[in-house]
């Protein structure tokens, strides 16, 4: 065991490989069996075989089927599947190419099934195999605030596989030989919300004795992150832009929302068409549901979607949605889970008010209330608000207004034509995830009502 560890990654390396080679070969063997058609008599058979080697290995690094150890299980069987699902679905349009004609897709569909079942005993024993080597690291996390960093750590906590937080220390009640002393007990420290100085102070001693570090960025944090690195003589400066999207990346990505709201409403149009019957067969009310949202430099827009909730159920005051909420219809808690409540907002896209990938747009009380706590909330609204995004596929409906900040400027620092790619066929992924569709949860928003409360109090 000694020398696996020392080998770890590689062992890691051949695990995932082998899981790759299980599958293509799982492929293969309907391939031969069933599409005897399909075969060549020469060297085109390793070209068929290559393009699914491909695909599937890209699309698995996409979803992070491959993050074995940092996803939870179920999210790496879950990842896998999808690859394999969208890399058949491919193959079998590619065999159906050569044979110049739809061919049979039933052995396709069962060798599915026996390529998920192979991912699923082959993600479960990586696991194991992965937790035997990489034992949790014992972490001190250091905060400033009680509240904010109690929550971290429970999120941690979820992840015993991976973190073991036996200690939660408040530096601001605490000098810094005591912090030291405290780091010196542990493999790992996550640093939350502390003072500049302090943070400098105890990263440069973590760099210093080779303890690893998980720092939760501020807004400083993130530009800096994603600056670029020049000399001015012999020194060495990180220059941040801080313009947002350039002219040409504003225009590509205009012409990138037109042609895919364009495809998307075409797709999508008998799903919509179903969905508009549905609804009005409910209870014969509108079809679609407006309200007024904010996107780029503060523009409020009307958002359009298919009414998921019974008519006037905001008449009472706007009320965010939670779990189990009676006024949610019958048919908006199917339209809601599979998310197809969101379709006719390609027509927002079409019309310019939103773009396919971007923050999400957000009510205006609820930007007045973020702002007031958060008053950088509004450097989100540098680009078009969008239909998806970091916020939308890396956090949950409850995740707090901060988090969702953090994500979204993460975005736009990081914005190319190629990530909004990435981001779009990411959210394939997150629409059966029941984490996505979640409601609101009341306790998301604590922190901020403590410092919307706190900044109250500093007015008076």
């Amino acid at each position: 065991m000694k020398l696996l560890i020392k080998l770890r990654k590689t062992v890691m390396f051949f695990v995932k490989a082998m899981i790759i080679v299980v599958v293509t070969a799982g492929f293969v063997d309907v391939w031969y069996i069933y599409y005897a058609q399909t075969l060549f008599s020469n060297k085109g058979n390793y070209v068929v075989i290559f393009s699914f080697l491909f695909i599937f290995y890209i699309l698995s690094s996409l979803y992070g089927a491959f993050n074995i150890g940092i996803y939870r299980i179920h999210e790496i069987i879950y990842s896998f599947s999808l690859a394999v699902v969208f890399t058949n679905i491919f193959m079998y349009l590619e065999l159906s190419l050569i044979a110049r004609d739809l061919v049979a897709p039933r052995p396709m569909v069962l060798g599915v099934l026996y390529q998920v079942i192979i991912v699923a005993l082959g993600s479960c024993c990586a696991n194991v195999i992965y937790f035997k080597m990489y034992k949790a690291r014992k972490v001190v996390a250091l905060f400033s605030d009680d509240a904010y960093g109690f929550e971290l750590i429970k999120k941690m906590s979820r992840i015993s596989e991976r973190f073991s937080v036996e200690c939660g220390l408040n530096v601001a009640h605490t000098d810094i030989v005591q912090i030291k002393r405290q780091i010196d007990k542990y493999e790992a420290v996550v640093i939350c919300g502390i003072d500049k100085n302090l943070q400098k102070e105890i990263m440069s001693y973590c760099y210093k004795n080779q303890k690893r570090t998980y720092l939760l960025p501020d807004i400083t944090d993130i530009i800096i992150n994603n600056s670029y690195e020049i000399q001015i003589s012999d020194t060495p400066v990180f220059m941040s832009r801080n313009r947002g999207l350039t002219m040409e990346q504003a225009l590509f990505k205009r012409i990138f929302d037109i042609i895919l709201s364009v495809i998307g409403l075409i797709l999508s149009s008998p799903i919509m068409l179903v969905c508009a019957i549905a609804i009005k067969l409910d209870d014969g009310g509108p079809i679609l549901f407006k309200q007024n949202r904010i996107t780029k430099n503060g523009r409020i827009f009307n958002i359009y979607k298919f009414r998921s909730m019974i008519v006037d159920a905001d008449k009472d005051g706007a009320k965010k949605a939670v779990n189990d909420d009676d006024r949610i219809t019958r048919v908006g808690k199917v339209i809601r889970a599979c998310r197809v409540d969101e379709l006719p907002q390609l027509f927002n896209v079409l019309k310019g008010d939103m773009s396919m990938v971007g923050p999400r747009p957000e009510r205006i009380e609820n930007v007045y209330e973020y702002t007031n706590a958060y008053p950088e909330f509004e450097l989100r609204h540098k680009v078009k608000a969008g239909l998806t995004g970091f916020a939308q596929l890396y956090g949950k409906y409850n995740t707090s207004p901060e988090d969702k900040l953090n994500m979204d400027l993460m975005y736009i620092e990081t914005y190319s034509l190629l990530q909004d790619l990435k981001l779009l066929a990411l959210t394939l992924k997150i629409l059966f995830m029941k984490e996505s569709t979640e409601g609101f949860d009341e306790k998301a928003n604590e922190n901020l009502r403590k410092s919307n409360s706190r900044k109250m109090n500093d007015d008076k």
